[in-house]
């Protein structure tokens, strides 16, 4: 165990109700742990904690073995925590070059040799070589992004935290470098904690995902836990487009409750084809390319009218009022 967050309480002033309210958290050795949630969820101030720029008000810290915050006992200081960070702006030095922006955070007492070894190798694993006598401006956004990481792997810390690493990007830019950040990491074997509102980046980067709301943790799991099988109608949402169908539909049982089901579970079946499942009528589409959103209006009890809608095949055609009949792509799988 890496990180160990036991009882974590924090309230600031003025505010009626408490950031982090007795908030358990481990994180284990070598796995990325994405926290995410709504805005004022609890996640800034959960990592501010961490690395000691905040105090709590009560609970228990404990980084690699080490108590950091304990009730009675003076916090460890940050610089003394073990812990590395990479800022949401990044926080280069602009009058330094990227080298002694990387080596900023090696205590000046290691040989020379030493530095430099481990100037290298933080380099090439971040793929920089080649870039040391560059100054932050002269390099691209992600490139920044990237110094900022080796910066925070040079020190060999025993957990990085990263706040908001990929907002400052453009959509394609976004998608690569968490791509390069996950490598990189997973090659350095390195403890990270990340901190985003985007669920894209937590699920596309993570291990696990903790989803926070009003200072609590809702749902601990792996990405695919998290999104196939929400805990709570929140986190449901907030991990994408969710039908919240009556208890009965798609075949279960009543008495399981309500169906919560993702669109791209669902398949659309022409009318004349097998009538099992769902019924309903195409009200609308919307093409995205790479897929197409159907959405269905099905007729519920007593009269009520539900819309469901279906990701699929962005190649065949579903028309306005065509009659059309849903099953679960799970059912059809085991079908077959």
């Amino acid at each position: 165990m890496v990180l160990s967050l036991t009882d974590v309480t924090k309230h600031y002033p003025d505010t009626p109700t408490a950031a982090l309210s007795g908030l358990t958290l481990d994180v284990l050795e070598g796995e990325i742990l994405s926290v995410t949630g709504e805005s004022g969820s609890g996640k800034t101030t959960l990592l501010r904690l961490i690395a000691g720029l905040e105090v709590p008000d009560s609970g228990r810290i404990v980084i690699s073995g080490r108590e950091v915050c304990a009730p009675g006992r003076t916090p460890v200081v940050p610089e003394q925590r073990g812990v590395g960070m990479v800022f949401q702006n990044y926080a280069l030095f602009p009058h330094l070059t990227i080298r002694d922006n990387v080596l900023y955070g090696l205590t000046g007492s290691l040989p020379r040799k030493e530095r430099e070894a481990i100037l290298a190798s933080v380099l090439g694993l971040t793929g920089l070589c080649g870039f040391e006598k560059r100054f932050p401006h002269e390099v691209s956004g992600g490139q920044q992004q990237r110094v900022a990481l080796a910066r925070a792997l040079a020190p060999q810390p025993r957990i990085i935290l990263l706040d908001e690493p990929f907002s400052n990007l453009d959509v394609t830019l976004r998608q690569q470098l968490r791509e390069d950040v996950g490598r990189i990491l997973r090659a350095a074997r390195t403890t990270a904690l990340l901190v985003t509102h985007d669920t894209r980046d937590a699920l596309a980067i993570s291990d696990r995902i903790a989803v926070m709301k009003n200072g609590q943790l809702q749902q601990l799991g792996t990405p695919h836990e998290i999104y196939c099988h929400p805990a709570t109608e929140m986190t449901a949402i907030l991990f994408g487009r969710m039908n919240f169908l009556p208890p009965g539909a798609l075949g279960r049982p009543p008495s399981a409750g309500p169906v919560w089901i993702r669109p791209e579970h669902l398949e659309l079946i022409p009318a004349a084809g097998d009538a099992h499942g769902l019924t309903g009528t195409v009200v609308r589409t919307h093409f995205y390319g790479d897929r197409q959103e159907v959405v269905i209006a099905c007729n519920g009890a007593h009269g009520s009218t539900h819309e469901i809608a279906v990701l699929g095949d962005p190649l065949t055609t579903f028309r306005s009022g065509s009659r059309v009949h849903l099953r679960e792509k799970s059912v059809l799988a085991a079908a077959s």
